[in-house]
């Protein structure tokens, strides 16, 4: 049972990698069509949340925006707004262009809202791509505060500066792999800023001990930032991971703890990996998670431990009698996220988001 796990655990993080190589293909060029399209704008946030972070990874975040089509020709309404959060290796501007990747979200979004029943929203994803590859949306020293950055600086950003609907009923999260175990974690903890959340092949909510020791010459071996971040994939998780659950401020240059030595696990600091791991953590979040309007949840059936682990937070919320839509689907890591989106993510948030115009005049930032 332990080999097959084993096998089960490499084999998904190596769909994540392969992801990863896959993800330089750029995707076939769009056909001409007469669909609507919305707009995208490129911006810097500066996060004072990510400041004096110890991986020397710059505060001001690139983040993308798509305005649905009619944000233009409409100056009084106003959107709710999903905030979707990419997965490791990946950037914002992979999947909302310039740079071309596996999926292209405006095109995503444009072909699924000119599908009847689904209404126009505004999508925002901020860059999460740091030295070592993901931040893993946690709060550490070594990455920064990322979860205090998204729902502390990031939505009021937003909310100041695009025509909104500022309440938490009017917002979403939602995200794929990485993005997906950040949309669950933050989205469990702050049920008075987003109302509804939808995963999408969620990696990490458990992590087996066997990618530690199955990696551990290799990340032992590293001693310094440039030697961890040029690793191959699965041992650069593990610095990804530890940077974000692991932080050590007085063991530099790295500043963080890996969770193995001389190849064998360490139990204090696998303690503060299950400490971030959502089926780990759950419990302790089970009013919030009552508290939320909408809850999804997908995995594709060949995504191994993160389908299993899918499946997992399937019963514990239907052992809580917690309503959410689930769904085991015939797919792999990525290769229908981009039907998934506009068939199941558009539509569910559609369904669930408040579209009630505020009834007071709310006043916005000019720059």
């Amino acid at each position: 049972m332990k080999t097959l796990k084993r096998v089960a655990v490499v084999s998904a993080f190596l769909t994540f990698g392969l992801a990863n190589s896959r993800a330089q293909t750029p995707a076939p060029a769009a056909a001409p069509s007469t669909t609507p399209a919305g707009t995208v704008e490129h911006i810097t946030i500066h996060g004072k949340s990510l400041e004096g972070n110890l991986e020397g990874d710059s505060p001001d975040r690139a983040v993308s925006i798509y305005l649905p089509p009619s944000y233009g020709k409409d100056p009084k309404r106003r959107y709710p707004v999903v905030y979707f959060l990419h997965g490791y290796t990946d950037s914002d501007d992979k999947w909302y262009g310039p740079t071309k990747h596996w999926i292209n979200l405006p095109t995503v979004l444009n072909k699924a809202l000119a599908q009847s029943g689904n209404r126009e929203i505004i999508f925002v994803t901020p860059n999460a791509f740091t030295r070592y590859h993901g931040s893993f949306y946690s709060n550490s020293v070594t990455t920064g505060n990322w979860e205090d950055f998204i729902v502390n600086e990031l939505v009021p950003y937003i909310d100041a500066r695009y025509r909104t609907i500022p309440v938490a009923a009017s917002r979403g999260l939602a995200g794929h792999s990485m993005g997906g175990y950040g949309t669950i974690r933050i989205g469990m903890r702050h049920p008075e800023t987003f109302s509804s959340i939808y995963l999408l092949s969620a990696c990490c909510m458990t992590v087996e001990p066997s990618l530690f020791t199955d990696n551990a010459a290799k990340t032992e071996a590293a001693k310094t930032p440039d030697e961890a971040a040029a690793l191959e994939f699965l041992p650069r998780v593990v610095f990804a991971v530890s940077a974000a659950w692991a932080p050590d401020p007085k063991n530099p240059p790295l500043y963080l703890d890996l969770p193995n030595k001389d190849g064998k696990v360490l139990d204090d600091i696998n303690a503060k990996f299950h400490a971030n791991e959502p089926l780990y953590m759950i419990d302790q979040y089970i009013a919030n998670l009552r508290s939320l309007k909408a809850i999804g949840l997908d995995a594709g059936d060949k995504d191994h431990s993160i389908t299993a682990n899918t499946q997992e937070l399937d019963r514990v919320l239907t052992k809580y009698n917690i309503a959410h839509q689930f769904e085991i689907y015939d797919g792999d890591h990525l290769n229908h996220i981009a039907d998934r989106i506009e068939q199941k993510v558009v539509p569910f948030f559609s369904q669930n988001l408040s579209f009630d115009q505020p009834l007071k005049k709310i006043t916005m930032h000019k720059n």
